[in-house]
């Protein structure tokens, strides 16, 4: 069965064609600058090259529109008809407590994700526009929502809760969600293939390390603590998000520079991370690397910084599970940036963690980078979020 995997943005459509029974990609791509001027198609059928095509999209529907004419291209096309879309899988941002599993898509459904968009108004309106796209265009197509917040159902109370009034859970929700739980799910079950050992036998620590970062410890199969809250804000030091801090600060910056509350969070989220502590060099950690590897000051604070925020959370999820087992690097910086692997590991002689430089030099492939003796395994698995969500959807719709 062919399943579309659809991942909608407030500006973007990402897409994937998958072959459920070879798990083979048949055809990706992006849609980029919906509803703005620029806007464009790029695709890319299994064995071919790339094709852009530059056409302007007001909206989802015609974005999605445009995925299924380029899929069905008597040319570039990857099937003959879009009868041969079985199913349609959705990544959904925020499920928030309604959902601790993937769900086929009803009414109610779509109902139950609204509810949440106050929890996340960037994303869960673009993840509903997206499945209202697809609904329109291809009518009686069974649709599965897969939400970033599911994996992170499980946490226990102590480790969800915050320490405000306990109204503010019972009457607003307001608790440690978390997100990338597609990825951390993915990755951490890999990881127990990888070692030959069943995941519920298994303590593992996610780094899921990119523009946007979090770390999970998940124990036996089972997320138990994660590093983003009730926003993705939380945790980590991210490309252009601060992550934790000292929420005092809110108020200070806002009085001393005379902003708004709304202007200091879009400080927060928009202009800090590695991007601020490098002074506005980049948020790109490809820069980064370049400018630490040639001296320069902003290039060092960022790194240092970053790879210390994230040694710590592992201290603190090794101190949750009572140890673990494994240490899994993943995402876009994860895999792909030896030197932050490297200098997060530094940290890491505690828990007798030795790492092999030259498996370590590998970018973007599976590898287990620890050395035989450590005690410890410490590897590098390429997340696959798409693939995640078809697996859902094929697991809900069966051969529908």
């Amino acid at each position: 069965m062919n399943i579309l995997v659809i991942n909608c943005g407030s500006s973007s459509l990402k897409f994937q064609l998958i072959d459920s029974d070879s798990e083979q990609v048949k055809a990706k791509g992006l849609c980029e600058r919906i509803g703005i001027d620029g806007s464009r198609l790029v695709y890319t059928p299994a064995g071919k090259d790339k094709i852009v095509n530059e056409t302007p999209m007001p909206d989802h529907s015609k974005a999605v529109s445009l995925v299924l004419e380029a899929l069905t291209d008597p040319e570039n096309g990857v099937i003959s008809d879009l009868s041969e879309i079985g199913a349609i899988g959705h990544r959904v941002v925020h499920g928030g407590e309604k959902f601790s599993t993937s769900v086929v898509i009803d009414d109610a459904v779509l109902e139950a994700v609204k509810e949440c968009n106050d929890l996340a108004p960037l994303h869960n309106p673009a993840n509903l526009i997206g499945i209202a796209a697809c609904t329109k265009l291809m009518p009686g197509v069974p649709q599965v929502a897969v939400f970033d917040t599911a994996f992170h159902q499980t946490m226990p109370e102590k480790a969800y809760l915050y320490g405000l009034p306990y109204r503010y859970y019972t009457e607003h929700k307001v608790r440690r969600y978390g997100f990338h739980g597609t990825s951390h799910s993915y990755v951490s079950g890999r990881t127990a293939e990888i070692l030959g050992v069943p995941a519920d036998k298994l303590k593992v620590i996610v780094c899921h390390l990119g523009n946007g970062a979090s770390v999970s410890a998940v124990m036996n199969g089972k997320c138990v603590d994660t590093s983003m809250g009730l926003t993705p804000l939380e945790g980590m030091i991210m490309g252009t998000r601060s992550g934790d801090m000292d929420p005092a600060i809110i108020e200070y910056i806002a009085n001393t520079e005379k902003l708004s509350l709304s202007e200091v969070m879009k400080v927060l989220n928009k202009e800090s991370g590695v991007f601020g502590l490098s002074g506005g060099l980049s948020s790109d950690f490809r820069d980064l690397e370049k400018a630490y590897n040639e001296g320069k000051v902003e290039g060092k604070r960022a790194f240092e910084a970053y790879s210390y925020r994230v040694a710590k959370y592992i201290g603190a999820y090794t101190a949750a599970m009572n140890g673990t087992d494994a240490i899994v690097f993943t995402a876009g910086v994860g895999e792909n940036d030896p030197l932050i692997r490297s200098m997060i590991c530094d940290y890491l002689g505690y828990l007798g963690v030795s790492i092999d430089e030259e498996a370590n030099k590998k970018r973007g492939e599976e590898v287990v980078i620890s050395t035989k003796d450590s005690k410890v395994s410490v590897l590098v698995v390429p997340t696959n979020e798409e693939l995640a969500i078809a697996r859902e959807t094929v697991r809900l719709v069966g051969g529908a």
